[in-house]
């Protein structure tokens, strides 16, 4: 059974909300401070907290930092009487999951549950094919021919994960991170690369927004114009990706590469304001493959622009924003190979690839 813990200092609050997840079969505790919380999580394993923001000695960010260090599993969600985007931002940056505005009605919590349950369950499913991994790892001298078949389904187990991960925060770019993938996938072919590699640079693709997951849902799915500081919230993506796949037994090119997806040849994109050679060449080609697949697919924010708005855009900024071998690959898959946009998965983890 799932658990979950409250902790406000009010306790009419403290209540109602425990009483609406009992309602759904959820263990549910509370504490009236952040102090209490903490003797808690010592005694009980729990996978997500709800924390009011404002409470007496220690605040709700204090909280999630303390949570963070000792169980960064455990799926944190802020509540705040007086929601900002700066509350936001300061919540998101420090590892919650999400925040929800009060007063808090039971088809709020519920929602921020499940979706905080979901991710609860992948990063624990994502653990243990981890620790399976080190397992088979240790055993290679005297395994080593079913080493390797194992390891790399399970290396596949974690790949699906952590896309689906991503999927279940934002449903509306579902299939866009495997179509992102086989389509990067087709450029690395047609521009002759090892098969290796191609197979590697369409993983990448698989998983190249996790950091997405700790963007809040309110953000990604919100169909009018970003505010500045919501579209900063956005960008750390690639940054929270890179933090996330550097501690995955992972080749270092994937982690490299997640953080450059938003680079632009020219310097003119983030996190670092990379230019040319500076960015790996399998950025380079995510990042066409991924303005791309952009263009053709239909977001909350517009309608989808179709094939030769696309086409003419990475044509247009050509030796400025892209590569143009990548960008001549990427037209001719379309106008001469007649590529249609595939989201089905095609997994093969290549043992051996650095």
């Amino acid at each position: 059974m799932s658990r979950i813990l409250i902790v406000d200092d009010e306790k009419s609050i403290r209540i109602t909300l425990c009483e609406f997840l009992k309602a759904e079969n959820i263990q549910a505790d509370s504490a009236e401070d952040a102090a209490t919380a903490l003797q808690m999580l010592e005694k009980a394993p729990y996978d997500v907290v709800f924390s009011d923001i404002i409470m007496p000695n220690s605040n709700g960010i204090d909280l999630l930092i303390e949570i963070k260090k000792r169980a960064p599993s455990i799926q944190v969600i802020i509540m705040t009487g007086e929601p900002t985007v700066e509350t936001a931002i300061k919540a998101v940056q420090q590892g919650a999951h999400d925040y929800l505005p009060k007063p808090i009605n039971r088809k709020m919590l519920m929602k921020a549950a499940n979706h905080a349950l979901q991710v609860k369950s992948l990063l624990d499913q994502k653990a243990a094919l981890e620790e399976l991994n080190h397992i088979y790892q240790a055993g290679l001298e005297r395994l080593v021919g079913q080493r390797t078949t194992a390891l790399q389904n399970a290396m596949q187990s974690i790949i699906i994960l952590l896309s689906t991960m991503t999927e279940i925060r934002d449903p509306y770019t579902a299939g866009h991170q495997r179509r992102v993938g086989n389509l990067s996938a087709a450029i690395a072919g047609k521009m002759g690369m090892a098969s290796s590699t191609v197979e590697l640079i369409r993983i990448i693709g698989y998983i190249h927004d996790i950091g997405k997951i700790v963007v809040p849902s309110e953000i990604l799915t919100k169909p009018g114009v970003l505010s500045p500081l919501e579209r900063q919230i956005i960008q750390e993506h690639s940054q929270k990706g890179y933090e996330m796949l550097s501690k995955v037994d992972l080749p270092a090119i994937i982690a490299e590469t997640v953080l450059q997806h938003h680079e632009r040849c020219d310097g003119s994109g983030y996190p670092r304001g990379l230019k040319g050679s500076e960015i790996t060449m399998e950025a380079q080609i995510l990042m066409v493959a991924d303005t791309v697949e952009a263009m053709m697919s239909h977001r909350p924010y517009r309608a989808a622009l179709g094939l030769d708005a696309a086409l003419n855009e990475i044509e247009k900024n050509s030796d400025k924003l892209y590569n143009p071998e990548i960008v001549s690959a990427c037209k001719n898959l379309f106008l001469e190979g007649h590529y249609n946009n595939d989201d089905s998965e095609h997994i093969y983890y290549p043992i051996g690839v650095v």
